[in-house]
C-alpha cells in the first residue's frame, strides 16, 4: 500500500503482526499501577472496542501486558510502518486543504525528531500526547482523509467522535483535552482515567497539534533572559560571562541553552536521563556534555574568566550544583527550572541522590516511597536555591510548578504573610507586564510546502512588516519591537528548525494581522505555498494559570477561567481552521485551563477575511481581561487598540485610590 492508501485505510482490514518495541529509543516512564481489578477489565474493554471481536481474544492478552508492563495500552501492534514526518501538504490524501494542514501539522508533532517519546505518542512535558493510543491515530488520518469543507471532526481526548455535518466557516477540527469535572482533576485523576483509556492530558500544544519542536520554547525563554538581566544587570554591564543555572532537557527539550547562546551567557542544563541530554547535544542544542560535576566546576570557572557564550549539560541532578556551587562560591545571576513538575510523581521530577534508573523503579513499584523522596529533594533544592539568593541571586519560577510542589512538600519558598511565594513568576515579573499586557505573544507559522526557502521568504516578510510597523509605534512597546525584529532576522543563522519549517516570533494583534496578510498575499501571487498559522497556548488570552499566565492578575479573578473559554469559543466562529481546549497544560493537571487554534492561509479572500477577525479577537480578548484587572500596561494597549478600532468596546476599570479602603473595615 502507498502511503496515501494506509492514511485513508485507518484501522487496517486485516490483523497486523505484533510490534517488538525498539531498543535505545527515550521510552516513557512506566506508569502507576492504579486501576482496581475491575477498572483493569474495563481498560481493556474501551480498548477492544476500537476492533472488530475476531481480534479480542488475541488483542486482549496483549492489551492487558502493555497495561501491566507501562500502565497504559498504547496499542503499539498498530503503529503504522511508514516514517512518520511534516510531508508537504501535497503528499497527504485529503478531500480539503485545511483537513490535509491538520495532518501535516499532528505528522510533525509525532515525528521522533520533535516528539520526547514518540512510541507512545507524546510531545513532550513528559506527559503531553497527541492521542492515547495508536488506534485514535488511525481514526483521526482516516476520518481527514474523508472530510469535506462542509463537515467538523470532534476529538474527545485524542479519541475521534467522528464527522459532523457543519459549514465552510466551521472550524474543520474541535479538540478537547483532559476536561474533567472540577472534583476530578487532582494527580491520580489522570492516572486512573488515562489508564481507563478515556481522558489525556493534551499539554499545551501536543493535543493541539501546534508543537514546533524547541524553538517554540526557545523564543520564548530568550525574551524571559534578554529581560532577566536587563533586571540584575547595569546599563553597561552584558551577559557575558554571567550565568544561568537550570535543569530539564527531556520534557522541556533543548529551549534554555539554545535560548542562552542566544542571550549571550554561560548556560548550565541538568538533565538526568542521559538519553534527552545527549539527543539535545546531537541535535545541536547544547554546546558540550559532562557527567562529572569536578569537570562542571573546573570549566564553568574557565568561561567566567574568558567571559565565553556557552551551554552546558550536566548529566546529574541540579541540586549537586546547587549545593556546589554554594560551596565553591561561584555567583549564579539567573536561576530557575524547567524539570516537569507539573508531574512530579511519575518522572517530571527526579530526587537527589537516587539514580535515574533507581527512580523509574521506585515509581511504578514503591509510588509512595517515591513520592516522599521527591519532596524531600524539593525541600533540600529549595534551601540550596535560598542560600544563592541571599548573595544576590536572582531566581525566578519558570512556569513549571516548581514553587507550587516545593511549598506542598514544606520547602521554605513561601513569603513572610504566608500566601504568597517569596520569588516571582516569570511571567509577574517578565512576560506579564512586559510583553501579554501590550498583546505581545507567541505567534507561529509552519510552511505547508516543507521548502526551506519558503520558510527564508516568510521571514524577510515578517521582518519587513515589522520594521514598518516600528517607524510609528508607541515608546512603551518600542522594546518588545526591536527584541523580534532582531529575533526573526537572526532565526536561520540560529538553527531553529526541527520538524517542520517553522517559525516564532512574539507580536501583537496588529503584528499578527499584518505579518498574516502579508503572508496570505504572497501565497496569491505564486511566492511561497499554504502556510498553517498558530500559537503556544502560552498567550496573551489562551490561559487561565493563576501560577504562570495570570500571575500578574491581581483583582482576584486569577482562579477563573471564563479568558480561556471564551477565546476557544470566540476563535471557533471567527475563522479559526481548529481549535482546541485543555486542562491542566504547562503548570500541571487541575491548575489551568488552556486552549489554542490553528489556521490555514491557502491565499485566498476569504483567508483574508478569516485571518483579520480570528486574530484580531485572539489577542484583545486577553487584553480587555488584563485591563480589567487593572494592569496599567493592558489599560494603555486596549485604549490605543479602541482608537484604532471604532467598533471596539471595551469596559474600563476606574481606579480606586488606596486611601479610601485604608479604615473601612
Amino acid at each position: 500500500m502507498t502511503f496515501k492508501e494506509q492514511l485513508q485505510e485507518g484501522i487496517p482490514a486485516t490483523l497486523p503482526n505484533k510490534k517488538e518495541y525498539p531498543k535505545n529509543v527515550n521510552r516513557a516512564p512506566k506508569r502507576k499501577d492504579i486501576l482496581s481489578f475491575d477498572e483493569k477489565k474495563l481498560a481493556i474493554r474501551n480498548a477492544l472496542r476500537y476492533f472488530p471481536k475476531e481480534w479480542h481474544q488475541e488483542l486482549a492478552i496483549e492489551f492487558a501486558e502493555e497495561l501491566k508492563n507501562y500502565g497504559r495500552i498504547y496499542m503499539y501492534r498498530f503503529k503504522p510502518n511508514y516514517k512518520i514526518h511534516a510531508r508537504s501538504i501535497e503528499e497527504y490524501p485529503a478531500k480539503s486543504t485545511q483537513a490535509a494542514a491538520i495532518m501535516l501539522m499532528i505528522q510533525n508533532n509525532l515525528d521522533p525528531k520533535v516528539a520526547q517519546h514518540p512510541e507512545e505518542l507524546i510531545t513532550y512535558g513528559g506527559n503531553g500526547a497527541v492521542f492515547q493510543n495508536w488506534a485514535q491515530y488511525l481514526l483521526v488520518m482516516h476520518y481527514l482523509s474523508e472530510m469535506t469543507n462542509k463537515q467538523t471532526l470532534h476529538i474527545y481526548s485524542g479519541h475521534p467522535m467522528g464527522l459532523f455535518p457543519s459549514s465552510k466557516k466551521a472550524p474543520r477540527v474541535i479538540v478537547t483535552n483532559g476536561m474533567m469535572i472540577p472534583n476530578y482533576s487532582k494527580p491520580d485523576d489522570w492516572e486512573k482515567y488515562n489508564a481507563l483509556g478515556v481522558t489525556q492530558y493534551g499539554q499545551m500544544t501536543a493535543g493541539s497539534y501546534m508543537y514546533i519542536g524547541p524553538q517554540g520554547i526557545v523564543h520564548g525563554t530568550t525574551i524571559t533572559l534578554m529581560n532577566a538581566f536587563r533586571k540584575v544587570l547595569s546599563k553597561e554591564e552584558t551577559s557575558k560571562g554571567k550565568i544561568f543555572l537550570t535543569a530539564g532537557l527531556g520534557g522541556m527539550s533543548g529551549a534554555q541553552p539554545k535560548a542562552g547562546n542566544i542571550a549571550g551567557c554561560i548556560t548550565i542544563a541538568a538533565e538526568v536521563n542521559p538519553k534527552a541530554a545527549t539527543k539535545r547535544h546531537q541535535q545541536g542544542w547544547v554546546d558540550l556534555l559532562i557527567d562529572d560535576i569536578n569537570d562542571l566546576i573546573k570549566r564553568v570557572k574557565i568561561a567566567q574568566l574568558k567571559n565565553e557564550t556557552i551551554s552546558i549539560a550536566y548529566i546529574g541532578n541540579v541540586v549537586e550544583i546547587w549545593e556546589r556551587f554554594d560551596e565553591e562560591n561561584i555567583f549564579i545571576h539567573l536561576g530557575s527550572d524547567q524539570t516537569s513538575l507539573h508531574i512530579p510523581w511519575t518522572g517530571g521530577y527526579y530526587p537527589a541522590g537516587i539514580s535515574y534508573k533507581e527512580s523509574n523503579r521506585l515509581i511504578s513499584e514503591e509510588p509512595l516511597l517515591f513520592k516522599e523522596k521527591v519532596q524531600k529533594s524539593l525541600r533540600r533544592h529549595a534551601k540550596s536555591i535560598n542560600n544563592h539568593t541571599k548573595k544576590g541571586t536572582y531566581f525566578f519560577d519558570y512556569g513549571n510548578a516548581f514553587l507550587l510542589e516545593s511549598s506542598r512538600a514544606g520547602a521554605d519558598v513561601m513569603s513572610e504573610n504566608g500566601i504568597d511565594f517569596k520569588y516571582p513568576s516569570y511571567v509577574q515579573d517578565i512576560l506579564g507586564p512586559m510583553c501579554f499586557d501590550y498583546g505581545f505573544g507567541p505567534f507561529r507559522w509552519v510552511c505547508a510546502s516543507g521548502k526551506a526557502e519558503d520558510l527564508d521568504k516568510t521571514d524577510k516578510i515578517a521582518a519587513t512588516v515589522l520594521q514598518k510597523i516600528m517607524e510609528n509605534s508607541p515608546k512603551e512597546i518600542q522594546l518588545q519591537m526591536q527584541d523580534n525584529i532582531t529575533w526573526i532576522k537572526d532565526a536561520k543563522k540560529n538553527k531553529m528548525v526541527v520538524g517542520s519549517q517553522a517559525r516564532i516570533l512574539y507580536a501583537d494583534a496588529e503584528g499578527r494581522a499584518k505579518i498574516a496578510t502579508a503572508f496570505n498575499n504572497a501565497i496569491k501571487n505564486g511566492e511561497i505555498g499554504p502556510v498553517v498559522l498558530g500559537r503556544d497556548h502560552h498567550d496573551v488570552s489562551g490561559t487561565d494559570s493563576p501560577f504562570r499566565e495570570t500571575s500578574n492578575i491581581y483583582d482576584g479573578s486569577k482562579f477563573t477561567a471564563d479568558m480561556a473559554i471564551h477565546n476557544v469559543i470566540g476563535d471557533s466562529f471567527r475563522g479559526a481552521t481548529w481549535v482546541s481546549i485543555h486542562n491542566g497544560g504547562g503548570v500541571g493537571w487541575g491548575e489551568v485551563i488552556n486552549g489554542g487554534f490553528g489556521m490555514l492561509l491557502d491565499g485566498s479572500k476569504q483567508a483574508e477575511k478569516r485571518l483579520k477577525s480570528m486574530l484580531f479577537y485572539d489577542v484583545n480578548n486577553g487584553i480587555a481581561r488584563r485591563s480589567w484587572a487593572r494592569n496599567d500596561e493592558a489599560i494603555f494597549a486596549i485604549k490605543r487598540e479602541m482608537e484604532r478600532s471604532p467598533n471596539l468596546k471595551v469596559t474600563l476599570p476606574n481606579l480606586v485610590q488606596d486611601k479610601l479602603l485604608n479604615n473601612l473595615f
